[in-house]
């Protein structure tokens, strides 16, 4: 089991681990799905399971209007298909699909440089 580890600069949402334990922001530990944005945490998203997230699900999400969106996918990396992708599209924003803990080390990346990304983190359950 990994994990990813950073101190926390600046006063943005900061991912400071992730593992099978769940994702860590500040004090507070995330064991189903999170979306997190540079300044806000979005808990209790619903879908746990890639294949479990809808369109409207995603369109709610781009309605943000972020720049880029991160897919954590769990322990191991998934692919989108391509007509999952049309929403992203749709709104010209990137989408980049990883292992949750490659988006989350990304993620803080993004946020250090202000970038107005999304995370959505699915927990690394090792299915």
């Amino acid at each position: 089991m990994s994990s990813l580890s950073f101190d926390a600069p600046g006063d943005h949402v900061y991912v400071h681990s992730a593992s099978a334990d769940g994702v860590r922001v500040g004090e507070r530990v995330f064991t189903s799905t999170v979306v997190l944005a540079r300044q806000e945490i979005i808990e209790d998203w619903g879908p746990q399971r890639l294949e479990d997230i809808s369109e409207a699900d995603f369109e709610a999400l781009l309605q943000r209007r972020p720049e880029m969106v991160l897919l954590g996918t769990g322990t191991e990396q998934q692919f989108l298909e391509p007509q999952r992708q049309a929403p992203f599209y749709r709104h010209q924003v990137g989408v980049e699909v990883m292992t949750t803990q490659a988006a989350c080390r990304t993620f803080n990346v993004l946020a250090l440089e202000n970038r107005d990304v999304l995370a959505i983190l699915l927990p690394m359950t090792g299915d």
